[in-house]
């Protein structure tokens, strides 16, 4: 038996004001508003499970330390009539809770439920606080954590944070921590001299890669209308989450740039274009004060990699680079930018294709501590793949495909959304099972089990 009760936790005496919103703000602002129902796919949410436990009264003491550290928990934006987008932090507030109470045998399995129920629900940024949280009461005891944001919150990296202080505090009495850049500041960053010469160097390094990138990344059905509906793939492998640690540990360079040398190489299979760009989401949290914060400052930049039809081992030690410098140029106003590349395209300059995504989120979002892949022979590995067809979308603006890697239980999970007019189920299969076989044939070349 289980049963749902509706708390709130209270906050009073906070930091408060307003001001421009900052570039992450306004990006995922634009990206979402336009999504209705569909925006609950940009929620970030994340859980914790506390052991031994801990009482209702210590959760809600926590909760409030959490809200006066970050102000984005306490942040409603608004879209004036002029068309700009403000943040305004508030003093004090209410945040919704929900305990649902439970057996002491049952807490994974709803916890489990709890965080697809939190995931689902849309948040109005305006009106409704940045923040749910969710609790699995058992025992007359918190047991397990939830927190839900709106991805104009926090992204991936900042959910991480959020739940490493919280259990942070499960130890400790709360601690000021003047080393955060809370949003106000960041958005005062980037309108200084520093940050717009920053903005500056980082536009002008993607538009170098639009100058040379290929301009259709898949020719083969140009032209063509979207697909009423863009059909999502979802790859579970087992066998991807082994190889590519081990092929990073071999080669001196991050799972993710081996990730993005099989997505190059493997697009390339089918299309026979021979070099790729991709839009990569970049954390962005190499300024001082980012790194531990609770807010949105991940953002896309341009990878590019030529000559993706070489050696794999070569691609994967280039993409090393390539992927280097995709995060050093990813800080930037993206709407200026969009602006650029669009008076480029009115002047008649060809501009590259850069309507493929690619984000990688593994260790970033940490759903209910997943289990990570087990040690076995990647033969016996790749005999568990699945693949499935769990959803189809509304069709994206300027989008080919959007691709995610993310945990799984004991796996590594690829997301594939696309247009089918452009790329076929059939090659959306193709792909997936692409990055895996070079992945995996090449950890098996140096010398994986």
């Amino acid at each position: 038996m289980q049963s749902d009760r509706q708390l709130e936790v209270t906050f009073t005496s906070g930091r408060s004001g307003s001001g421009p919103a900052t570039w992450g703000q306004q990006k995922i602002w634009n990206v979402v508003s336009s999504l209705g129902n569909d925006a609950a796919r940009y929620n970030v949410t994340g859980g914790s499970p506390v052991s031994p436990g801990i009482t209702l009264a210590r959760a809600d003491e926590i909760f409030r330390s959490l809200l006066h550290l970050h102000d984005s928990l306490r942040t409603r934006l608004h879209l004036g009539d002029d068309g700009q987008l403000t943040q305004v932090v508030h003093a004090s507030g209410a945040i919704p809770v929900l305990s649902r109470q439970t057996a002491e045998d049952d807490v994974t399995e709803n916890a489990y439920a709890l965080y697809h129920e939190l995931q689902g629900r849309t948040f109005d940024c305006a009106n409704e606080w940045p923040l749910r949280i969710g609790l699995i009461e058992a025992g007359g005891l918190v047991r397990y954590v939830i927190f839900s944001m709106p991805h104009t919150a926090s992204d991936g990296w900042g959910l991480r944070n959020l739940l490493a202080d919280f259990v942070d505090l499960l130890g400790s009495v709360p601690k000021a921590r003047e080393d955060l850049m809370q949003p106000l500041e960041e958005a005062a960053f980037q309108l200084s001299d520093r940050g717009r010469r920053r903005d500056a160097a980082a536009r002008r390094s993607m538009l170098d890669k639009l100058a040379q990138g290929p301009v259709c990344l898949f020719p083969a059905y140009a032209g063509q209308p979207p697909a009423p509906k863009f059909p999502n793939a979802c790859l579970h492998s087992p066998a991807l989450a082994l190889a590519l640690d081990w092929i990073a540990a071999d080669l001196a360079v991050t799972p993710s740039s081996v990730l993005l040398a099989a997505a190059s190489a493997s697009a390339g299979r089918i299309t026979g274009v021979r070099d790729a760009l991709f839009q990569v989401v970049v954390s962005n949290r190499f300024l001082p004060g980012l790194a531990t914060g609770v807010n949105v400052v991940a953002n896309e930049g341009f990878f590019f990699l030529p000559d993706i039809d070489k050696d794999f081992a070569d691609v994967i030690r280039r993409a090393f680079g390539a992927t280097l410098s995709t995060q050093r140029h990813a800080y930037y106003d993206k709407l200026t930018l969009d602006r650029e590349i669009e008076q480029r395209r009115s002047a008649g300059e060809a501009v590259a294709d850069y309507s493929c995504v690619i984000n990688d989120t593994r260790g970033l979002m940490p759903i209910l501590n997943l289990e990570k892949a087990s040690p076995e022979p990647l033969s016996e590995a790749v005999a568990r793949t699945v693949l499935t067809w769990p959803v189809e979308f509304e069709p994206r603006t300027y989008t080919t495909f959007a691709l995610g890697a993310g945990d799984a239980r004991g796996a590594l999970e690829l997301s594939m959304t696309a247009d089918s007019a452009l790329v076929p189920k059939p090659d959306m299969e193709r792909f997936l099972y692409g990055i895996e076989d070079l992945v995996v044939t090449q950890a098996l070349a140096l010398g994986a089990p």
